[in-house]
């Protein structure tokens, strides 16, 4: 907190945008240090995506229907957008339990004591955890490729194509972090945060997409899945990757699934950051 302070008391003034920015990165520079001295939770936070890894691919892997394919290697290429996917987006109840914890503390008060850009606190927090969660992403495509993850061998995609699927990732993650961000805002407690982060974030990643055929499920059902915004990023990174399994729906997020992917992130990430700067400037412990 006070390599913060100090960082902010000797700034320079500065337009509002350079002062947010700088603010913000001295910030994000705060958490990283904070969150190396604590390597458990990174270590926590690698632990359930290579559980869910693992426990698809070889409990599951060889009953599900793929198309009209019930390999279990299909599965297996099929499955990892929907992973990845998953473990961005599940890294938004740690981000709220941690803004949670701040507030409790009244961290956040004393951020608030000094002459700092408003939503540089949660953009900090939010570039941080989105630096963890990029190192968790690393991590994961490493297991993936152990246990027989490959891209598209057919020529369809290139290096490009799959940096490109991996940063529409990073960007659905980012955008979930300020909901995240909201919810730690609003609530009392860290683990009422982690809770209530949690509750919205299992329908939202299992009424999709990501872990079995849509083709599958009951109309109402599928015309939900197709729509949702995870939805459209797990199609899109099947697609960058050449993976099996692309949707052949005739929703507009299926046929488009980048932009798709690209309009919902920014989206959410406009709607939910407005709303949590606001809140920020309200908030008390």
């Amino acid at each position: 907190m006070s390599a913060v302070t100090d960082a902010v008391r000797v700034a320079p003034s500065a337009n509002p945008v350079s002062q947010s920015i700088r603010d913000s990165l001295v910030v994000a520079r705060r958490n990283l240090i904070r969150m190396s001295r604590i390597p458990e939770m990174i270590i926590y936070g690698l632990i359930q995506p290579i559980m869910f890894v693992v426990l698809f691919t070889y409990v599951f892997g060889g009953s599900m229907q793929i198309g009209n394919s019930t390999s279990a290697t299909d599965y297996k290429n099929f499955l990892m957008a929907g992973i990845f996917a998953q473990t961005v987006t599940f890294a938004t109840a740690s981000s709220g339990a941690g803004i949670a914890d701040d507030m409790h503390k009244g961290l956040i008060d004393r951020f608030r004591s000094l002459p700092m850009a408003r939503g540089a606190v949660l953009t900090g927090r939010t570039l941080a955890d989105s630096v963890q969660t990029a190192l968790t992403l690393v991590v994961l495509a490493v297991v993936a490729l152990l246990v027989g993850w490959r891209v598209g061998s057919d020529g369809s995609t290139n290096a490009a194509k799959v940096l490109a699927a991996f940063g529409l990732l990073l960007l659905l993650g980012y955008a979930f972090t300020w909901i995240g961000a909201l919810i730690g805002m609003s609530v009392r407690t860290p683990e009422a945060a982690t809770s209530s982060g949690l509750i919205w974030l299992f329908p939202v990643t299992f009424i999709s997409n990501a872990f079995v055929d849509t083709s599958h499920m009951t109309p109402w059902l599928r015309h939900i899945a197709e729509w949702n915004p995870f939805s459209a990023t797990v199609q899109a990174c099947r697609v960058l990757f050449a993976n099996p399994g692309q949707s052949q729906s005739d929703a507009w997020p299926m046929q488009h699934p980048v932009w798709a992917s690209l309009i919902y992130s920014i989206l959410i990430l406009v709607v939910f950051r407005t709303l949590a700067v606001r809140k920020y400037r309200s908030a008390t412990a």
